[in-house]
Order: structure tokens, then sequence, then C-alpha cells
């Protein structure tokens, strides 16, 4: 009787023209899904972009110099980190990397070069310090010590 009514309780509600919001307290259950938090929006976007330079980097063990493995091992190891802190919220939310950041970029399949290298580090570190504003305090810290990381490649790549 009483898995009966809890089934039967949003059908009355919706046939009477009530929302549930009018009878509950708290989110309307009838609603759909919340959108996604601005924070969880930024680190797929952020999650994204560390995966394309994964990849950037790839490309350029392949065809450049074995030199950026070191690099390579680190973007996985932040990676990693970012990835850790990505809780979604419902099975209905995006797989990582469908929602591009207005600031991120999208690389191209293109040979990757030491100097494509440099401005995609540079482009990343500029991106995460843009990030670090609105997001919560132990994101932003995360996000600070990557973009000075990646600030250190630029270096270390020969710029």
């Amino acid at each position: 009787m009483l898995l009966a009514s809890a089934t039967t309780l949003p059908l009355l509600l919706a046939a009477t023209g009530c929302r549930s919001s009018e009878a509950f307290d708290g989110p309307d259950p009838l609603a759909g899904p919340p959108s996604p938090s601005p924070d969880l929006v930024t680190l797929e976007a952020v999650i994204a972009a560390e995966a394309n330079l994964i990849d950037l980097y790839k490309r350029a063990i392949s065809g450049v110099s074995r030199a950026t493995v070191p690099l390579l091992s680190q973007h996985e190891q932040h990676l990693a980190q970012l990835s850790a802190r990505l809780v979604l919220p419902s099975a209905t939310s995006s797989p990582v990397g469908q929602r591009p950041s207005p600031g991120a970029s999208t690389v191209a399949p293109a040979r990757a070069t030491p100097a494509r290298l440099r401005a995609a580090e540079r482009e990343s570190a500029a991106d995460l310090v843009r990030q670090l504003g609105a997001a919560e305090p132990a994101l932003a810290q995360l996000f600070a010590s990557i973009a000075a990381c990646h600030a250190t490649h630029v270096a270390a790549l020969g710029g």
C-alpha cells in the first residue's frame, strides 16, 4: 500500500495542476535533474584541456623528441588529480570534455613541435589563472599549482 501511494503521488499532483514544490519543501523532484554547478562545468573543461595537452605531448614524443616524456608524465599526474575531484551529480551528466570552456583551446591534429608545445603550455597556464577567481578555494589552489607547472614547462621547452 505504501509503495502504491508513493508511485501515485506524483501522478496525482500532476493531474491536479500542483507542482510538487508547492506540497513539499526543497527542490522540485518533478522538475528534472538540476543543472551542473559552475565548478563542475569548469572542472570538466579543465580536464578536457589537460587531456588535449596529453594528446599533444604524445604526438610530440612520437615525432619530435623523447625529452618531453617527463613533462607528459606530469600532465598525466595533473589529469589524475583533476579527475579525482570530479563527482558527477547523476548519470545524466555529460561525459567529461563535452562542455568546452570559453577559454579552452582544442588541439588540432597538426604536427606537435616544441614551439607548439610552448604555445599550448602558455595558453593553458593563462586559462587556468583566469579560472582562479570563480573556483572554490581547493579547486583554485589545484588550478594555480597546475598553472605554475605549465609555466615551468614553457621554460623547460626552451621558451
